[in-house]
């Protein structure tokens, strides 16, 4: 599955889930289900790509603001939540992560008391499982599959470039990093 297919995927069932008012997560995996095995795993492989190219400390800093603070679990489930807002929104916060500032969910929690489920989208992270187990009835065939497939596609070097760390705790690096989001969730220095 390329990058377009993907979003394709992601986009039209976004639109359906919204509309029926389902969890995307379970739309998702009825839509990969009704394909083959093959499709679950190639829609895998591209979320695990999309999903690694945001394991960014820039990326990381927005979760953390907006999240009220960001474990490493809830990370993933973030970088889960942004791929769930579809291409256009992942393509902006792939480029600057603060431009998450302008989003009307971030924009509607910066009031909120609970901000842990604005954007982190844990089951997200398990739809091509879910969609697997929908396909063979065996819950942990996706695994298999998935170590099988990943062994004959597996690619090159698989360290990561974070870019550049930095404390989250201090407000100037924030505000410096993240202007947009540490206004909205830190406030004005006083």
């Amino acid at each position: 599955m390329h990058k377009d297919g993907f979003w394709d995927v992601i986009e039209s069932v976004r639109s359906a889930a919204a509309e029926a008012d389902d969890p995307l997560d379970e739309g998702l995996a009825k839509h990969l289900a009704n394909g083959t095995r093959q499709e679950v795993l190639e829609y895998a492989e591209r979320f695990d790509e999309l999903h690694a190219a945001l394991y960014r400390w820039d990326v990381w800093a927005a979760a953390y603001l907006i999240g009220g603070g960001c474990s490493d679990d809830s990370f993933m489930d973030f970088r889960a939540g942004v791929i769930a807002l579809g291409r256009e929104w992942y393509e902006r916060v792939d480029a600057a992560p603060d431009s998450l500032a302008g989003h009307p969910a971030v924009l509607q929690a910066v009031d909120a008391r609970d901000r842990s489920e604005v954007l982190f989208c844990e089951a997200v992270n398990y739809v091509a499982a879910g969609a697997f187990e929908r396909i063979t009835g065996d819950a942990d065939a996706f695994y298999e599959a998935w170590h099988s497939f990943r062994g004959v596609n597996a690619g090159g070097d698989d360290s990561v470039d974070m870019g550049e760390d930095f404390d989250f705790d201090d407000y100037n690096e924030m505000c410096r990093r993240l202007p947009r989001l540490a206004l909205l969730f830190l406030g004005e220095s006083t």
